[in-house]
């Protein structure tokens, strides 16, 4: 009579071992950034197969430059790497990649993120301000490091406040520039992985369309926001925390950004999106029509041109 639980664990040893090795020669490709304002990253290549003492243990990959550099790595499922930031060594697994076979991760050790201010208008121009946002390197690292990237590109300075409706959203990120923004329109963003994060008020992510369709739009979540629409904020695969406004929201220059003309067509009658991206959206549709709307004066990444006080503004 054949032994029933000793035929079954045999099987399950057998379909133990031929995941392992599947999972061992399924590739992918891994993007590693480092988003460091001013520190290389010595990405490794672990091997475990080898003593810890044995030379080829831990092989250098690639030197990341700081600032958005990055490295792509043709590897495999369940290869480890490494790298040292401040003396601490971290080990990363990149887990499974998206249909692409594409994982996509920022080497930014224990860090809580990287803080961007934006100089703001507020009141209708009537007055100066400004927004503080912390970057969360591993909540959406796609659109973290897109984020940064136009940040330190500039794209965002002049940028107007487009959509601003009380209890919901804060919208802008269509660029000043006509071929500028035309050109950055093309460029569309896969979407993160999520991570589980919530949607507060503070609450930070790029919009979009569908998926795979982020670009240079950003929406804040408002003060006030429902729990009924707090809940319904990241329902679409595009709809990806990656920062948050430091401090307190309630007391920030969010709620001070002009929000008089209401929500963009066809629920209400503020400015049109599609009417912005025109060659005259800056220029004639926008100072016509909506004279009162606040912008951003420019954002830039603290830690690269030195932080400021409060008192400063």
């Amino acid at each position: 009579m054949v032994n029933l639980h000793l035929k079954s664990s045999v099987l399950a040893l057998f379909a133990a071992v031929a995941s392992s090795l599947a999972a061992a020669e399924t590739p992918l490709r891994v993007i590693f950034v480092n988003q460091s304002p001013d520190k290389a990253v010595e990405l490794f290549w672990e091997n475990h197969k080898l003593a810890k003492d044995h030379p080829d243990r831990r092989r250098l990959e690639a030197t990341i430059p700081p600032r958005g550099g990055w490295h792509k790595s043709e590897t495999f499922l369940g290869h480890e790497f490494s790298y040292d930031v401040e003396g601490q060594r971290h080990y990363v697994t990149p887990p499974p990649g998206n249909v692409h076979s594409e994982q996509f991760l920022m080497l930014a050790g224990s860090t809580d993120g990287y803080k961007v201010r934006c100089e703001v208008s507020v009141n209708s121009q009537q007055y100066m301000d400004y927004l503080d946002i912390l970057v969360k390197p591993y909540w959406a690292p796609r659109a973290a490091s897109r984020f940064l990237e136009l940040v330190r590109n500039g794209y965002y300075d002049g940028v107007a406040f487009n959509r601003v409706v009380p209890k919901f959203l804060t919208q802008f990120g269509i660029g000043k520039d006509f071929l500028t923004r035309t050109r950055e329109r093309e460029l569309t963003l896969w979407d993160d992985f999520p991570k589980g994060v919530k949607f507060e008020p503070g609450t930070i992510s790029f919009a979009g369309s569908g998926h795979d369709s982020r670009t240079t739009e950003i929406f804040i979540v408002m003060p006030g926001a429902t729990q009924q629409q707090l809940d319904k904020f990241g329902e679409n695969t595009w709809e990806t925390p990656f920062a948050v406004i430091e401090g307190d929201v309630e007391k920030s220059a969010l709620k001070k950004i002009y929000s008089g003309y209401g929500d963009m067509p066809p629920y209400g009658r503020g400015p049109d999106s599609n009417r912005i991206y025109d060659v005259d959206g800056y220029t004639r549709y926008l100072p016509k029509n909506f004279p009162k709307l606040d912008y951003i004066d420019r954002c830039y990444v603290v830690d690269e041109v030195g932080d400021f006080s409060e008192g400063e503004f």
